[in-house]
């Protein structure tokens, strides 16, 4: 039953992200950065796509993504079907990840630790669920103030 809420979070989050995305009516404000704004939207979304891509893509589904987590603050002008393909294909990587789990295996560790620190795997996907709502916030409000 747990699994299953965070499969339902995850999608209804990530698919919101790619709204976000989606709702720019000028691609190229989506990276914009500014004042004391240091990443833009599109950062934040390639950050969020490499993210799930490796930590439940390559550590529960066992996909073969290597993560390159500097380029994805580092890139811009990627076109927005290239954002929201690298979305699309996290989306997949959290489901199929997910769906390996049964609910003994979210009170093991997490097969892939963050910041070198083993953590139970229930307490893990809230980190990442949080995390993704954390940059889905900053993603809608930098759209209000940069794509007016």
């Amino acid at each position: 039953m747990i699994t299953a809420t965070f499969i339902q979070l995850f999608r209804r989050d990530l698919v919101k992200l790619i709204s976000e995305i989606v709702a720019y009516k000028d691609e190229a404000n989506i990276w914009v950065k500014g004042n004391d704004i240091a990443n833009s939207a599109g950062n934040l979304a390639l950050h969020i796509a490499g993210n799930f891509k490796h930590y439940i893509g390559f550590g529960l589904a066992q996909n073969n993504y290597v993560r390159n987590r500097p380029f994805e603050f580092e890139a811009a002008y990627i076109p927005r079907e290239i954002l929201i393909k690298e979305l699309n294909e996290a989306l997949l990587s959290v489901l199929k990840g997910l769906k390996t789990l049964n609910e003994e295996d979210l009170l093991n560790d997490y097969p892939c630790p963050i910041a070198d620190k083993p953590k139970q795997t229930a307490f893990t996907l809230c980190h990442m669920i949080t995390h993704l709502n954390y940059h889905l916030g900053q993603i809608n409000y930098h759209r209000k103030i940069y794509d007016k």
